[in-house]
């Protein structure tokens, strides 16, 4: 049993998932959007009506208030690796930009392309992240510092100047009884965390009682363009939506999810962050450590055309004295999802960067191809610098299996002379295969066996090449991005030009009945167009392992006919 022919059930099962999934995209009829009275009642886009923690922790709810259509000023903050846009009603962060990640490869035409864009408030790519704080003493006043509370800026723009390495943009609002709350973000150079810190100073001549909050608003991502195109899109494959973490246990919900009770969030629990996953990139609010936070999820208008998903943590209730200030501490990370470099920010932020149920194949591979590439310094040598360690680490695995098929071929003659003895007896036939076999001292599994390896690393390349940061726009040869597709369909002409040298190697008519011979010899054509949608990185490492492989065939088939002619001449 040679190695293409056990890949072959591999191939079908992945190609028609990848079809399922970019046909569900475009045809599959959304389920009709389930009405919250909460949500219906908001008067304005974005404002939550979920009640969080007024069963479980206590908290009082934040609920929407009529909210002005006048527009709120804005103010930009610039920083090394950062530009983004806060919006005063609320203080609220509406627009960013990550300088140092643009949108395409850069080249030759385009040596500077648009930096990527994450937090946006347009109604099509709507992701924002709020935060404020709602009274409990008195929840009835129309005037609390939530997000829709209009602060003042001392100025509309603000940036990190050369040899600065903090810059703090402060916005303040107060009512008139006395209560003024602070609230001001603090940019670090060369970070993409942002510490939010809430001044409460209570000038009234009564105490206040509130907690404060932060969440994260997004609409699912536009779909656009047909299933064709989208099957070779990752931003399409890739996981979009909440996450969160418990201090022990990382969990993801779809925007598709959101309606469901049972897999809504809704729950207390300390050392955790709330976050919202895109392909690459993240914004995740991670309150203090010692701190036990509530978390909740909701859709907001779900009746809209673009209805919008948030996930919010509501902290520990604070009181204030008269005459007396308390901070609420919060930071947001807004920025690259970068392996090995997240848990430094927060406990269990590195699992945004999700492989499933390859993890325990594809963090060790993410590493291996660190290391070479810190030693070759490009991510294409470095899969090369991979292919070769694992073909070496298995070199007597796969030699057994092509030892086993070069052997099954030569008994191909003698089993079909079994068949045509024993015609339609299947239990004679085999007992006669087995004991053929037997005498000629060949495992018919052997071949099997490197499949055992095969499949898992490729699931787990697939994701560490579909999921790694670092490999996105990774140029290698004529391939501008590693992570997408070959743009000239080279790779996987070549890995085809493989396939088509293992099956003359092999030649699969003997043996074979007329449908399965078929198979194969369509099999080529199959890989191409399957290859033609997978990231060039994974195509790279098959074209390289087919490549070897064939190599170390060759060499063992030959090796094995040259013995047995010089046992004839013996």
């Amino acid at each position: 049993m040679n190695q293409t022919r056990n890949f072959l059930l591999f191939a079908l099962l992945a190609v028609a998932y990848l079809l399922f999934m970019a046909w569900e995209k475009d045809y599959m009829t959304p389920p009709a959007p389930v009405a919250s009275s909460a949500a219906n009642a908001a008067s304005a886009p974005g404002v939550p009506n979920a009640q969080p923690g007024s069963s479980a922790s206590g908290t009082p709810a934040i609920s929407s208030a009529a909210a002005a259509n006048a527009p709120s000023p804005l103010v930009t903050v610039t920083t090394d690796v950062l530009r983004l846009t806060i919006d005063t009603r609320g203080g609220s962060l509406v627009q960013s930009q990550l300088l140092d990640y643009p949108v395409a490869p850069r080249t030759h035409k385009d040596p500077d392309p648009a930096p990527v864009t994450l937090f946006d408030n347009t109604d099509t790519h709507y992701f924002v992240a709020q935060n404020g704080l709602v009274s409990s003493s008195d929840p009835a006043a129309a005037d609390q510092p939530n997000h829709l509370a209009v602060f003042q800026a001392a100025q509309t723009a603000y940036t990190l100047a050369p040899g600065q390495n903090e810059l703090d943009v402060p916005l303040t609002w107060q009512d008139a009884k006395g209560l003024k709350v602070t609230k001001t973000y603090r940019f670090t150079r060369g970070s993409y965390v942002i510490a939010l810190d809430q001044k409460i100073d209570n000038g009234s001549s009564v105490a206040w009682q509130g907690n404060a909050y932060t969440q994260l608003l997004s609409t699912e991502p536009p779909h656009t363009g047909n299933w064709l195109q989208n099957l070779s899109n990752p931003e399409i494959r890739s996981f979009h939506g909440a996450a969160w973490y418990t201090g022990e246990k990382f969990e993801k919900l779809a925007p598709k999810d959101f309606k469901e009770p049972k897999d809504a969030l809704n729950a207390d629990f300390k050392g955790g962050w709330a976050a919202w996953l895109r392909l690459y990139f993240f914004a995740a609010w991670i309150p203090p450590a010692g701190e036990t936070a509530h978390y909740a999820t909701d859709t907001v208008n779900p009746d809209s055309a673009h209805p919008r998903y948030l996930i919010r943590a509501v902290g520990p209730t604070l009181s204030v004295a008269p005459g007396q200030s308390v901070d609420a501490m919060a930071r947001l990370y807004v920025g690259p999802n970068r392996q090995g470099h997240l848990d430094a920010v927060a406990p269990g932020l590195d699992l945004t960067i999700d492989y499933g149920m390859f993890k325990a194949i594809a963090v060790p591979m993410h590493g291996l191809l660190s290391f070479f590439e810190a030693i070759v310094k490009n991510w294409g040598l470095a899969i090369i610098l991979l292919v070769l360690l694992i073909k070496g680490a298995t070199w007597k695995l796969t030699a057994m299996q092509y030892r086993s098929s070069a052997r099954m071929r030569k008994l191909m003659p003698r089993v079909q002379a079994l068949k045509e003895r024993y015609g339609d007896d299947k239990a004679k036939l085999q007992q006669a295969q087995m004991e053929l076999y037997k005498k000629e001292k060949v495992n018919p599994m052997a071949g099997c066996f490197p499949v055992l390896i095969t499949l898992p690393v490729f699931y787990g390349l697939f994701y560490v090449l579909e999921y790694s940061l670092e490999l996105r726009h990774a140029a290698f040869l004529w391939i501008p991005d590693l992570s997408a597709p070959d743009p000239y369909y080279i790779l996987p002409v070549i890995y085809a030009a493989v396939m088509l040298g293992t099956q003359w190697l092999n030649p699969a008519a003997a043996g074979m009945d007329p449908a399965q011979a078929k198979m194969m010899k369509v099999m080529p054509l199959l890989f191409t167009v399957m290859f033609a949608f997978f990231p060039a990185g994974l195509c790279l490492y098959y074209a390289v392992n087919g490549l070897v492989g064939l190599g170390q065939q060759w060499w063992i088939t030959h090796h094995m006919d040259r013995e047995d002619a010089a046992a004839k001449v013996a």
